[in-house]
C-alpha cells in the first residue's frame, strides 16, 4: 500500500511541478516579443506620390499597393463588411453615414450667365474617390524586447485621411475620414464609446 501511495505522490507531485512550469514560463499580459512599450500611438503615413527630388520609399507605399490597399478599405466599408467608427467619438457609423462622409453636398448661387443675371442656386455633389486619400493615420501598439532591442507593433487602427483646400485653392488641412478597428475590442478597451 505504501508503493502505490508513493506513486500516486510521485505523480502528483511530477504533475504540479509541470503546471508550476507553465504557469511561469506563461507571461500574462506580455507580449512574446517583449513588456507593452505604448497602448497608443498614432501617426501618418503619405500614400501619395512624392516629388522626385526625394526618396519616395521612406514615408510612402509602393503605388500599386497604394492603391489596391485603399480600394480595399474603402471597398470594405462601403459594402458593409467592416465596421467604421467616427474619427472623434469612435461610435459605429452606419452605412448611411459613411456615405455621408464620402459624399459632399455643396449648394452656392451662381449668376446666372444669360439675362437677367439673376443668381441661381446650383447643387455641387463631390465624392472622395480613392484618388483623394493621402495619407493614412495608423493606431498601434507597441512591444519592446530590452535584450534584442525589437520593436513589435500591433495595428489597432487604420484611418485614411484626405486634404482639405478653400475655394481659392488655399491648403486648408487634413481630414480624418473615419476609423477601421482591426481589434473590436479597441474602443471599449480604453472607455473610448458608450455603449
Amino acid at each position: 500500500m505504501n508503493r502505490i501511495n508513493d506513486k500516486v505522490g510521485y505523480v502528483l507531485l511530477s504533475v504540479m511541478a509541470l503546471c508550476l512550469i507553465l504557469i511561469v514560463s506563461c507571461k500574462s499580459g506580455k507580449n512574446k516579443a517583449g513588456e507593452e512599450l505604448t497602448r497608443r500611438i498614432q501617426y501618418d503615413v503619405p500614400i501619395c506620390e512624392v516629388g522626385t527630388d526625394s526618396y519616395w520609399w521612406v514615408n510612402n507605399i509602393e503605388g500599386m499597393k497604394r492603391e489596391d490597399f485603399v480600394k480595399h478599405i474603402f471597398k470594405q466599408v462601403t459594402d458593409g463588411n467592416v465596421v467604421a467608427h467616427d474619427f472623434f467619438s469612435y461610435k459605429r457609423l452606419s452605412t448611411e453615414d459613411i456615405k455621408n462622409i464620402i459624399r459632399r453636398v455643396d449648394t452656392i448661387s451662381i449668376m446666372s450667365p444669360q439675362p437677367p443675371y439673376e443668381l441661381v442656386d446650383t447643387v455641387l455633389i463631390r465624392e472622395i474617390s480613392v484618388q483623394d486619400i493621402t495619407k493614412i493615420r495608423f493606431l498601434e501598439e507597441w512591444y519592446f524586447d530590452k535584450k534584442t532591442l525589437q520593436i513589435d507593433k500591433k495595428v489597432m487602427g487604420i484611418c485614411p485621411i484626405v486634404e482639405r483646400y478653400f475655394e481659392d485653392g488655399t491648403y486648408r488641412g487634413t481630414k480624418p475620414l473615419f476609423w477601421i478597428f482591426t481589434d473590436d475590442t479597441y474602443p471599449k478597451a480604453f472607455n473610448l464609446v458608450e455603449e
